[in-house]
């Protein structure tokens, strides 16, 4: 066994303990996927990560290290706050950027940017290319009954695949999303990973127009790669939750890669502004913040803030 640095972050908030933690090994090289998985199983958190130095081909793409994503129930092609909680404790720690401006992480789906945008000091991530097709009728029937949701209260469904792959439901008020009880053995039977979502009630915001349009009048001008925009509005639209008993987590606290297929799904059916804020976890005493941003190429991209609750070492 060797001594290795580690890292417990807590991500989607600037408060401790009230975003989602994860685990962060800094150096996972030698590793084999069983110690990995195992390890993972012991921190009993929705993910832990393990950095890598990148394989050589990423590295001349411009890759600055490479991370593997474990649940307690196996491993993960992407994730969205390990993402965001791995590059804040790599930067930390005293990694350097191959370019100053971001951070280029390896993964299972490939390369993923991560750079600085506001608000509040936060990083965001590049949003995975989105996947996605309609729900067969009987899928939807079992995840429902194990909701404990009235179907009539489904507003659209969709399966969403970024990497993870999440049955995403839009609901009909925020109140619907709070209220769920799901039976958690009968979601873990279906196999399905479920993210339930609802809009809040919209308020009116001029100030935002004039805000969006300047945005997108800079972002026009981007010639080399795609950033996140500036400014966004810290009042939540969305409200989410992520039910993973399929994966041995009844209830992640705050999800980027659920909230990046959400966004990409839902601002292209019209139904959300290229800019919005998304919350998630009050059902478990959190209070996560997600900022969403889609820039003038298209690009989504999902921020947060991170901070850091432990340091220390770990013998594996």
């Amino acid at each position: 066994m060797k001594q290795r640095p580690f890292t417990q972050v807590d991500v989607f908030t600037a408060q401790p303990y009230l975003g989602n933690p994860v685990a962060v090994v800094l150096d996972g090289a030698g590793l084999d996927v069983e110690t990995m998985q195992q390890f993972a199983r012991w921190t009993q958190l929705s993910e832990t990560t393990f950095v890598m130095p990148p394989t050589e081909a990423a590295q001349a793409q411009g890759a600055d290290y490479r991370v593997r994503i474990f649940t307690p129930g196996g491993e993960l092609p992407f994730a969205g706050h390990p993402t965001l909680g791995t590059a804040h404790a790599w930067r930390e720690a005293g990694g350097k950027a191959q370019h100053p401006d971001r951070v280029v992480q390896e993964c299972g789906v490939g390369l993923v940017q991560i750079q600085r945008a506001d608000p509040l000091g936060a990083w965001a991530f590049a949003a995975p290319t989105l996947q996605r097709h309609d729900v067969l009728a009987d899928a939807l029937q079992a995840v429902c009954g194990a909701l404990g949701l009235d179907s009539a209260r489904v507003l659209r469904a969709q399966h969403l695949d970024n990497g993870p792959q999440w049955l995403g439901l839009l609901l009909d008020t925020p109140t619907t999303v709070m209220s769920l009880s799901p039976d958690h053995a009968a979601l873990k039977k279906t196999g399905i990973k479920v993210g339930v979502a609802a809009l809040h009630e919209a308020q009116p915001k001029p100030a935002l127009i004039g805000r969006a349009n300047r945005e997108a009048m800079a972002f026009a001008k981007t010639s080399h790669h795609s950033n996140p925009p500036e400014e966004i509005d810290l009042e939540a639209a969305l409200e989410v939750r992520a039910f993973a008993a399929a994966i041995g987590i009844p209830e992640d606290p705050v999800t980027g890669s659920l909230n990046a297929s959400l966004a990409q799904w839902l601002i292209a059916e019209g139904l959300l502004p290229a800019r919005y804020t998304a919350s998630q976890g009050a059902a478990l005493g959190r209070e996560g913040r997600i900022y969403i941003a889609q820039d003038a190429r298209g690009q989504v991209w999902v921020g947060g803030q991170s901070v850091t609750c432990i340091k220390g070492h770990v013998y594996l």
